[in-house]
This record gives structure tokens, C-alpha cells and sequence, in this order.
């Protein structure tokens, strides 16, 4: 499958024809300075919880685009309030089949809210099967035996987990993590975009490959073929 980094957490993969786009944080990331959202492509798009760094650019990308928003049912609410009309809810447990292939919302241990400090729904992961390959993209969350379970839903081609610390897992646990899902190819996401959840990129990569696991950390706006 294709895969293109937008920085932070924002990433797409092109599965079963269609270009997923999840936690679009862009136009707010000094670090994406050469990302146009304007240019962005997406058919849908998943965000796992309501933290600014997660929803940032959704409506602005939706709305020109006319991608289906897709995350839980008080996501679901926000959105629409925002105008946009082409949205789905899905909240832990649910699943829907789709146009590209199936999508299984999972849990996700992390708090969620809006800029208001408002309720924004439970943290949610993502798992996502279709004819081009399956992956697992746990959203911002600790290390949870929940994460054993994922093997039940699909065999995973390639995970995508947050691996700054602090705030998420970081590198111990998202090793472990590919351990409980069962793969060996991982895309690290949630580093360095704020001052304390900064690692040395070189460091993380040996350490994942120690337990013999793929650590990818493509650079902001590469596309890599996984």
C-alpha cells in the first residue's frame, strides 16, 4: 500500500482505490510548512479522538474535498455542527464495510477533548482491512493488552503508532505493541512536533530493530510503498 506523511499523526494510505487521510494536523505544524492542504486528496477521513493536534484541519479538508469524516458519535456531532454533511459515526467495537474494505474502531487508552475542554468521546484506534493489505493505526494511546485482540480482526500487514513518549506510548511499548498485533513493519508518528515528545530518529530505529521490527520514519511529505 501506498503511505504519505503529513507530519505529527496526519498520514493517508491509498487502500482499494480510495485515499484514506487520518488526524489531519497540518496548517498548525511548523514542521509541515511545505504541505499544502489545498493539494490534499482524501475519499474519507479518520480521526481518533478531539485533541487540536488530531482535528485541526479536518473541516477545511472535508469541506473541499467532500471526504467522508468518520470517528465517534460526539466527533460525529462536532462535525456536523461545523457544517459538513458527509460523516459517519463509528464509535470502539463498531465496524462498517465500505467502498475500499472494512474499517473496525478499537479502543484507544488516552483522554480526549475539544479546545473548550468539552467532552470529545472515547479515543478510538482504527483497524483496516481491504484487498491491497491490512494495518492497524492505534491513534494516540498507551500500551494495552486490548492491542492482543487485534490479531482476532485481521492479520496485520503494518501498524502505525505514536512513539514520542510522554504523552503516548514510546518506543518500549510501541515494540511491545507490535509484538501484541503480531507485526514486524511499523510507521512511527507522534514525535518531535512539540518540545517534549522529541527523540533521536536514529536510536528509535535500532531499538525496533533489536526485536527485529521495521521502524519507518518517513520524512514530512514522502511517500513510501509499504
Amino acid at each position: 500500500m501506498e503511505f504519505t506523511y503529513y507530519g505529527h499523526s496526519c498520514f493517508s494510505v491509498l487502500a482499494g482505490g480510495k485515499r484514506l487521510l487520518f488526524d489531519p494536523f497540518i496548517s498548525g505544524n511548523e514542521l509541515a510548512g511545505n504541505i499544502n492542504i489545498e493539494e490534499i486528496v482524501a475519499d474519507y477521513i479518520f480521526v481518533s479522538h478531539g485533541h487540536f493536534d488530531h482535528i485541526l484541519d479536518v473541516t477545511a479538508i472535508a469541506t473541499r474535498t467532500g471526504a467522508k469524516v468518520i470517528g465517534s458519535w460526539e466527533l460525529y456531532n462536532y462535525f456536523n455542527q461545523q457544517g459538513l454533511k458527509n460523516t459517519l459515526p463509528l464509535n470502539p467495537g463498531g465496524k462498517v464495510s465500505l467502498d475500499f474494505g472494512v474499517v473496525k474502531a478499537v479502543a484507544a487508552q488516552h483522554s480526549s477533548s475539544f479546545s473548550d475542554g468539552s467532552y470529545a468521546g472515547t479515543a478510538s484506534g482504527f483497524v483496516i482491512t481491504s484487498n491491497d493489505g491490512n494495518f492497524y493505526y492505534s491513534g494516540d494511546t498507551a500500551l494495552t493488552l486490548d492491542m492482543t485482540l487485534i490479531k482476532n480482526f485481521a492479520q496485520i500487514d503494518f501498524a502505525i503508532f505514536p512513539i514520542g513518549d510522554m504523552l503516548t506510548m514510546g518506543i518500549d511499548d510501541a515494540i511491545q505493541a507490535a509484538k501484541f498485533v503480531g507485526t514486524t513493519k511499523v510507521m512511527g508518528v507522534h514525535y518531535d512536533t512539540f518540545g517534549f515528545i522529541k527523540i533521536d530518529q536514529q536510536a528509535a530505529i535500532r531499538q525496533f530493530s533489536a526485536s527485529s521490527i521495521t521502524l519507518q520514519l518517513p520524512k514530512i511529505g514522502e511517500t513510501t510503498i509499504i
